[in-house]
């Protein structure tokens, strides 16, 4: 218990650091300052919103093209690797049409500096612009892409990736090798008029600044900070309510919308939405918890998966009252149980359990503790969450070769496939008011029976009985991000985790 007490400690100092961190930079937000580059005529601003983290920023300038520069640029210093994305969007209808905001790497803030940058124009021309030596002439690469909605521009040593995307669609990319710009440099968002006389604005949301795992990374052995979001659904905003080096996993939402729960280090945590306080949650002997846990749907009792040292540390289903016990009752015994849904009623669990060396989807009573086979096709089934109703079991399977969402009936029948594109598709997640599913989705490349940490992944949205899915997040995560339901009661938020190297 003390390595865990110590934990706790640490937990809780890197928390007060980072509220007070963020307190101390929220007159620009992730960035340190914001300067003209180049002898403009009309000096640019930076307003940032601290409650939607939402950047305007206004700028005149020549040009950014041939040898030199003029726009205005809100920046960072930052040193090796890096993913930078934003949702991206200009005020007005402006005066030029090569008027042009986007991300910018520079060696330094002189008009000549080499440099690469993420380039939306105002007409919607959309590239990938690079300055390879002091004074040289800009070159680019064009994106077949108008007028996209988000840009992301990653820097992997000397290789530059920029991916553009219009919103809920997925990326179009283009990239540069061997770009040779010094290891740290000045990164950052810019606005650039085209024209002197003129002042141009333009808006910028869900800016993220990542710092991604380095090339040695062993996933489960090492871990990277992580940011807890919140997502408005309709507006497609999220907010980074708090970040901590340490690797927090899977939040769940109070259905009375005043906490959010999650895991870090075998150990559970609520998160205060009204004070941002952070508590442990009491757990008793079970402090080697994964990141399937679940609320019932009362919001009185929490189902927990806890690696049981007597049943050579297998994951074990276990259930307590939400304000945490000593003494949780143990619920599956005989193989690995991993909970992923509660019934409405609050009789049934739903879990992936490792039964005669395959895994499948099981129901067990609470009372009885009967345990019920409701897969068994070929292939890994996951994920299993009922609906709020009780009439279906939503869940993932690899059973056609890659991983996608399904759904059957509560008894196990009439088990139907819900996604069909070359995604792996985990942990469908129905919203309270039974309308939504969201869940997460991999590149292809990544094995179907794998959901890695500190990937490239979407967070998408389809309705319930099925239809094309919507991107509505373009996030580096993957496990841990939302292994959970983490809907807000009313329907209109989730809540997610998304990594980035903090240290």
């Amino acid at each position: 218990m003390k390595l865990k007490n110590s934990f706790i400690i640490t937990l809780i100092a890197a928390i007060m650091v980072s509220n007070s961190l963020f307190s101390q930079v929220t007159r620009y937000g992730a960035f340190s300052r914001h300067t003209d580059i180049g002898n403009v005529l009309h000096k640019g601003t930076v307003t940032y919103n601290q409650q939607d983290q939402v950047y305007t920023i206004t700028g005149s300038g020549t040009n950014m093209w041939f040898d030199e520069d003029q726009f205005h640029f809100l920046w960072i210093p930052l040193k090796g690797n890096f993913i930078l994305r934003t949702n991206i969007s200009f005020v007005g209808q402006g005066v030029e049409a090569h008027r042009k905001a986007g991300w910018i790497v520079r060696e330094n803030l002189d008009p000549s500096s080499p440099h690469v940058n993420a380039a939306v124009h105002g007409d919607g021309l959309t590239s990938l612009q690079f300055r390879k030596t002091e004074g040289a002439d800009t070159e680019e690469k064009r994106l077949d892409i108008t007028a996209p909605g988000v840009i992301q521009l990653e820097r992997t040593g000397n290789k530059f990736i920029m991916s553009a995307a219009i919103p809920g669609k997925p990326f179009i990319t283009v990239q540069v090798d061997s770009i040779e710009l010094k290891d740290e440099v000045f990164v950052g968002l810019y606005v650039c008029s085209h024209n002197p006389e003129v002042i141009e604005t333009a808006v910028f949301s869900n800016v993220r600044i990542i710092r991604p795992a380095p090339e040695d990374f062993q996933p489960y052995h090492d871990y990277i900070g992580c940011n807890l979001e919140i997502m408005d659904i309709e507006s497609r905003n999220s907010r980074i309510i708090f970040s901590t080096p340490h690797s927090i996993q899977a939040p769940n939402w109070t259905n009375d919308d005043r906490s959010l729960l999650f895991n870090s280090n075998g150990l559970l945590y609520k998160y205060n939405l009204e004070d941002d306080g952070i508590t442990l949650i009491n757990s008793g002997f079970a402090n080697d918890n994964n990141n399937d846990h679940v609320l019932s749907f009362d919001g009185k009792y929490l189902g927990i998966s806890h690696h049981r040292a007597e049943d050579n540390d297998n994951s074990t289903i276990y259930v307590m009252p939400v304000t945490g016990s000593s003494q949780p009752e143990q619920i599956t015994q005989g193989g690995a149980s991993y909970l992923h849904g509660w019934s409405h009623d609050g009789k049934y669990l739903v879990f992936t359990g490792n039964r005669n060396n395959k895994y499948d989807i099981y129901r067990i009573s609470l009372d009885t503790k009967e345990e019920i086979q409701l897969t068994s096709a070929e292939g890994l089934d996951d994920g299993s969450e009922y609906s709020p109703d009780g009439r279906y079991i939503y869940f993932n399977s690899n059973r056609t070769g890659t991983m996608q969402i399904w759904r059957m009936k509560a008894d196990g029948s009439e088990q139907k496939q819900l996604t069909f594109d070359s995604y792996q598709d985990w942990f469908p997640h129905v919203s309270p008011d039974n309308k939504w599913i969201v869940f997460l989705s991999y590149p292809a490349e990544v094995s179907p029976e794998d959901h890695p940490f500190c990937k490239h992944v979407l967070i998408r949205l389809m309705p319930v009985a099925g239809g094309e899915p919507e991107i509505i997040g373009y996030v580096y995560g993957g496990q841990g991000t939302m292994n959970v339901p983490g809907w807000s009661p009313d329907s209109k938020k989730i809540a997610f985790i998304s990594n980035t190297d903090i240290n």
